[in-house]
């Protein structure tokens, strides 16, 4: 009879419970959780970071079509003329593509282009709506600290 009921009892210690088996759930949960908002600050600064490299490449672009045609695009014209010849005045001298394609900012947005710009009378303004989508709503981002 007391060989019976040994075995009863280990086999009952063998399994985790429910109750086991949801807390360690919990705990993960918890864990994960933290991590995740702990990680969002780092998506923010990489799409600032992605910001900076597009306004890097684009600014560049611009000013080899500047060097081959001795005036960047119009307003107008936009980042399109690094693309597609424009058909517009002032038309390029010897326009050659420079990008395949113009890229989108980190939430899906065109970038904003002027020449001559607001922010950088001497220059060209290249913007970001930011998070918001909304141009000036405060979390804009400009080449404004990489004005000449």
């Amino acid at each position: 009879m007391e060989i019976a009921s040994h075995r009863r009892r280990r086999h009952r210690e063998a399994g985790y419970t429910l109750f086991e088996i949801m807390l360690v759930l919990g705990i993960i949960a918890v864990l994960v959780g933290s991590a995740i908002y702990l990680l969002v600050g780092n998506l923010d600064v990489a799409k600032q970071a992605r910001v900076d490299a597009d306004f890097q490449a684009i600014s560049t672009q611009l000013r080899t079509y500047e060097m081959q045609n001795l005036r960047m695009p119009s307003t107008a014209q936009g980042l399109e003329a690094l693309v597609k010849r424009p058909s517009s005045e002032p038309k390029p001298r010897r326009w050659i593509q420079l990008m395949e394609r113009v890229p989108l900012d980190p939430w899906g947005e065109t970038y904003i282009y002027r020449n001559p710009g607001k922010l950088n009378p001497r220059g060209f303004d290249l913007i970001s709506k930011g998070p918001d989508r909304q141009e000036g709503g405060g979390d804009d981002i400009t080449n404004q600290s990489s004005a000449e």
